[in-house]
Parts: structure tokens; C-alpha cells; sequence
């Protein structure tokens, strides 16, 4: 689809949704960037991914669900409609461990050596009349995947703003029980204050998990600020209107809180107009932390390449880029070091 003349999907690997083929880049090839390495190739850490949003078209189709989007959606609101009747069609342990192993597959192939991915469990498990199934079938598929691709991951379990509290502290309850989720955060429609589940999110933060919120993506700088606040947000899911306010610019990049940006997936909902538009340059210009996603609207790899195409970065930006991902990340010191190494031997 096109975005003001810039393809919202184009180079890269296969997007999960279209399931195309699309114009890759080759390892050592020339773009009017001189020589250029091979993306799939660049060691990446991938921080801001909703489970739900990435499974593969046809397992939407075998499981009857909706087809794609044509083209970018005309509000936030469509966009959650059309993600919720693709949620409804998982309904099976066996459909949960599935999209878990295949988001393996897939996040390898784009050469995502560590992902937190983020999973609505208490939806589902209140969905489906079983609160414990769909995290436990999800965990099962991705241990599987990470034996069988080489990918390490994490969760983040999330909760929509719009729900009663109590799910959260379900979520909590959840997350409290399985070492390989490493954190909560709330998510949805930023117009809904974080403020009533503050003292949830205080019982989070002294049991030792992450605080990851969306803010700054479909709201304005009040709703990072609560987000750092009594939201105790550890990174920022997307937080591009940090640059709403100079202060609070300032305040972020002081304290060095990470942005989790999703280009593609801003482009599509509406939030920026077109790619070329997207303020991730003038974020970085800014000193801020800024991470690399994809939201689950595309691949990693292809959101790197569109990066070398739209705004001319050549590989140390997309090294630099990719590195700030890996520090960023929940993960384990030594993978961080064994993934910076292998950006460094990238660039070699």
C-alpha cells in the first residue's frame, strides 16, 4: 500500500500478513548507499510486538478469520476492531502454541536473536472460559521455538486501559507465576487514565517485574508523563509525542528511557501521515533512546530496510539503532554482550 508515494510494506522478508515476497535487499548490494549489508543478517533485539498482530495470514484463514487491511486504517478504534476478530479465532491450546511457534520462525528469519512479545493472557483466559491456558500454550510454543530457531524470548503481558482493574490484577497474578514473563504494562486507548491502576502497578514493581506502557502514541505528552509516574515505566511503547514538549524531551532523555517506535505500524493507524514524515529522525536528533519495532503490522527486517530507503541511513545507523534495542532489552547481560558483539562483527 502506498503512504503519500512511500510503500507502508515494502523491502524486506515476507510480511506476516500479506505472506508476499517482497523486493529484498541482497547482502552486498548497491543502492545509492555504496555497499550495503544484508539486513536479515544485523543481530536485533525486538522489543514492541503484540503476539496477536503477527500471526501469519494463512493461519488466520485456516482458523476463519478476517482478511487483511487493504490499505491503513481510518482510526485507532478500526484497527482494534479488525486485531479483536482475529483474537477470537484462537481459541485452542493448539492455537495458541501455534502463532507462538510460528512468530519464532518468523522473528528469526528477520534475524531477531531476542523478542519480548507482548500477550493479552487475561483476555484470553476469561475469553475462553480457562484464565491459565493461552499463557501456558503460548509459553509451550515459544520454549519449542526458541529450541528450534535459536531465538530467545521473553513476555510482557498487557491490559487494555478500558478494563476494570481487576483484570489487571489478574494479569499480575499471571505474570507472577512464570519466570519467562518479565513484565506488565497497559495498553489501548490513551484517553483512559493510568491513575486507577496505580496500585497494581506499585505491587508489580515491588515484585520485580518491567513496567512497559503505551503513551505518547494515540495521546500527547500528559499521557507519557503518567506513564513515568505512577505508571513507573521502565521504557516508553512508542512515546513519539515526547516532542510535544520540550521539557519532558529533556526529562527522557535525562533519565535515558527508552522509546519503543514503530514507524510502519504509525502509518497505518493514522498516527503520521507517511513514512517520510515520521519524527523517529528528529527523535534521535533529540538524544533520546530510540528502539526499532514493528508493532506486529510488518517484519523487522523489512522496517530496517525502510529506514536505509526513506531517511538514507547506511549501516552504522542501523547498527547503532540495532544496539540500542539490544540495551534497551529485558535480557540477560550475557546475550546482550553475545548480540553486541555480533553487531560489531556485522559491520566488520
Amino acid at each position: 500500500m502506498d503512504v503519500n508515494g512511500v510503500d507502508a510494506r515494502p523491502p524486506g522478508a515476507v510480511h506476516r500478513f500479506s505472506g508476499t515476497k517482497r523486493g529484498a535487499f541482497p547482502a552486498g548490494s548497491c543502492l545509492g548507499f555504496g555497499f550495503v549489508r544484508d539486513i536479515a543478517a544485523l543481530p536485533k533485539a525486538h522489543l514492541h510486538v503484540h503476539l496477536e498482530s503477527t500471526v501469519r495470514p494463512r493461519t488466520v484463514r485456516e482458523l476463519g478469520g478476517p482478511p487483511e487491511p487493504e490499505g491503513p486504517f481510518r482510526s485507532f478504534q478500526e484497527f482494534a476492531d479488525q486485531r479483536a476478530r482475529v483474537r477470537e479465532r484462537l481459541v485452542t491450546a493448539a492455537h495458541f502454541r501455534r502463532v507462538a511457534l510460528e512468530f519464532c520462525e518468523d522473528e528469526a528469519a528477520q534475524g531477531t536473536r531476542y523478542a519480548e512479545v507482548t500477550f493479552t493472557a487475561a483476555s484470553h483466559g476469561e475469553r475462553v472460559g480457562s484464565p491459565e491456558m493461552p499463557l501456558e500454550a503460548v509459553l509451550d510454543g515459544l520454549a519449542e521455538g526458541s529450541a528450534r530457531y535459536g531465538i530467545e524470548c521473553r513476555v510482557l503481558l498487557d491490559h487494555s486501559r478500558r478494563r476494570p482493574v481487576e483484570r489487571l490484577r489478574l494479569t499480575l497474578k499471571l505474570a507472577l507465576r512464570h519466570d519467562r514473563v518479565i513484565g506488565i504494562g497497559l495498553a489501548g486507548d490513551e484517553s483512559h487514565p493510568l491513575a486507577p491502576f496505580a496500585e497494581v502497578l506499585d505491587a508489580a514493581r515491588e515484585a520485580g517485574l518491567r513496567l512497559v506502557h503505551h503513551a505518547g502514541e494515540t495521546a500527547g505528552a500528559a499521557s507519557i508523563r503518567e506513564a513515568l509516574g505512577p505508571g513507573h515505566a521502565d521504557r516508553l511503547g512508542h512515546g513519539i509525542r515526547v516532542l510535544d514538549d520540550e521539557g519532558l524531551v529533556a526529562e527522557v532523555r535525562e533519565r535515558r528511557i527508552p522509546l519503543e517506535v514503530c514507524p510502519t505500524s504509525n502509518v497505518l493507524l493514522g498516527l503520521v501521515p507517511s513514512l517520510r514524515e515520521h519524527p523517529l529522525p528528529r527523535l534521535r536528533a533529540a538524544g533520546l533512546v530510540v528502539t526499532v519495532n514493528t508493532d506486529g503490522e510488518t517484519a523487522l527486517a523489512e522496517e530496517y530496510a525502510r529506514l536505509r530507503e526513506v531517511f538514507g541511513y547506511g549501516d552504522p545507523d542501523l547498527a547503532a539503532l540495532a544496539a540500542a534495542s539490544i540495551d534497551a532489552s529485558f535480557a540477560p547481560d550475557g546475550l546482550k554482550a553475545r548480540m553486541r558483539a555480533g553487531v560489531e562483527d556485522w559491520l566488520r
